[in-house]
């Protein structure tokens, strides 16, 4: 047999091998399909009194600078966002590691073997029993082709993780922008309610020095008087109460924006809760929600991973080569004789390596269909959110004309009270009691906007703010 015909053999045994390999790939039970976003929607009883989404940067709707100044502190300083950032350069770092892993490697090598050949081995003198120095300088180069897409894979799955820690990135600002609201908001209206209980304590204090004079000249009981003071009590502990709340919420702020001084805040009145409601959701929702856009692109990942390591099946065609100088005489080094050269295809399958790899691929394929599921179900947790929101901003409403009716109520009392104070038929301490009810109803409307406020950002974050998925990562 000659040589030629010899080497056509063998590679017709490596073709015939590499297809035997390629036909013992597992069947895929898919156990978990993907939930389509365009047909998600919201219950059609849902709906609020504007459509529209937010904005890029929601806050600035409000007009208050002190919150905008506060949110730019936040996005510059605050710890959560540089945690995710420093997560977001990890999965950069770690692709292109692995984008590295392809393509052409060359290295230029330069190495000198000074040895002792033994007199009584393979050599007999006069090789044999002689010190010799071999120098070796050249280009050592490999290449792998990609033939399967094994190397293609892996890259699509480590850019999945970088678009998922992107996407991480924006939640984490998501969060950290509602919650700088939500605590600036609290604040704002704990300071307006602090105003009403110390205008309502004046007047409470006011009662309770008239019960004393009416209790002296006879008029009215001890107790009267007595329970009045229990209520100027009452009065004491809310505001005290209140002022810590305040100092707290303060505190937070503080540490939302990244610690460091922080100006005091002038007090603003809290602005009325309008919130908004897309008229559907779908793929509007899949693009704003960074954390849905999160649970998508590692769900991408898995099914790149699953399909780097199916092409493990495959067998690896790689060549590598020597080109450069190698003697056994320093002088001559760079002698035309001394020149060497190597070329060097190959060709590796697992023959007896099914076993492994198939319970490789069958556990990157449930962890394909854990990605799936953990997809689908924040794709109804998303919906889920939206719409417990959406229905505590209707209830809210409605409690909100409630209370007006109640404050309209009381408003005619105190009316007539003072009517009745001006034709002498009471004194002034029947005006002051009937003026703390409706003092009473204006500071329920005040932590009544509040509760509509926190919901209202709470509807804003399950929106996903203003994010948008770019359209370089589509």
């Amino acid at each position: 047999m000659n040589y030629t015909k010899h080497n056509k053999i063998l590679l017709l045994l490596a073709v015939a091998i590499a297809l035997a390999g390629c036909a013992a790939i597992p069947d895929d039970a898919q156990t978990v399909a993907r939930r389509d976003l365009a047909g998600v929607e919201l219950a059609q009883g849902i709906k609020l009194a504007r459509e529209g989404w937010p904005q890029a940067q929601w806050w600035k709707a409000y007009g208050d600078a002190q919150l905008d100044a506060l949110m730019v502190r936040a996005l510059k300083d605050g710890p959560t966002l540089a945690s995710a950032q420093a997560r977001v350069r990890q999965a950069e770092a770690g692709m292109a590691q692995i984008d590295a892993n392809g393509g052409l490697h060359a290295t230029l090598d330069a190495s000198i073997n000074r040895q002792y050949l033994s007199g009584t081995g393979l050599f007999p003198p006069p090789l044999g029993g002689a010190w010799y120095t071999e120098p070796k300088v050249g280009l050592n180069a490999s290449y792998e082709f990609d033939w399967w897409g094994k190397h293609h894979s892996q890259v699509a799955a480590s850019l999945g993780e970088v678009h998922a820690r992107r996407a991480e990135e924006k939640q984490a600002e998501l969060t950290l922008t509602v919650a700088v609201a939500q605590s600036y908001f609290t604040l704002q209206s704990d300071r307006a309610r602090l105003a009403s209980l110390k205008e309502r304590r004046a007047l409470q204090h006011k009662l309770v020095e008239g019960r004393a004079r009416r209790v002296a000249q006879g008029l009215e009981p001890v107790a009267s008087r007595a329970r009045e003071e229990g209520q100027l009590a009452a009065f004491d502990a809310q505001i005290a109460t209140l002022e810590a709340a305040i100092g707290r919420q303060h505190e937070a702020i503080r540490a939302l924006i990244g610690g460091g001084e922080l100006a005091e805040l002038q007090t603003v009145q809290p602005p009325h809760a309008n919130p908004s409601l897309p008229a559907t959701l779908g793929n509007e929702l899949l693009a704003r929600r960074p954390d849905l856009q999160a649970a998508r692109w590692r769900v991408e990942s898995t099914i790149s991973a699953e399909a780097a390591q199916q092409a493990a099946f495959y067998p690896t065609i790689s060549i590598a080569g020597f080109a450069g100088f190698d003697t056994i005489t320093t002088e001559k080094l760079f002698d035309l004789a001394s020149r060497q050269f190597n070329l060097i295809p190959a060709i590796s399958l697992p023959i007896f390596d099914a076993g492994r790899l198939q319970a490789q691929l069958g556990g990157k394929r449930a962890e394909r269909d854990a990605g799936i599921a953990e997809y689908n179900q924040a794709v109804v947790n998303a919906v889920r959110d939206i719409a417990q929101d959406g229905i505590a901003l209707q209830g809210l409403a409605r409690e909100e004309g409630a209370q007006r009716r109640q404050l309209a109520a009381q408003r005619q009392v105190l009316a007539s009270s003072e009517a009745q104070l001006k034709q002498g038929l009471v004194d002034r301490t029947a005006v002051w009691s009937t003026t703390l009810p409706v003092l009473a109803q204006s500071d329920a409307l005040i932590q009544l906007n509040q509760r509509q406020l926190d919901a209202e950002l709470a509807l804003i974050k399950a929106l996903g703010g203003g994010y948008r998925a770019p359209e370089s990562q589509e």
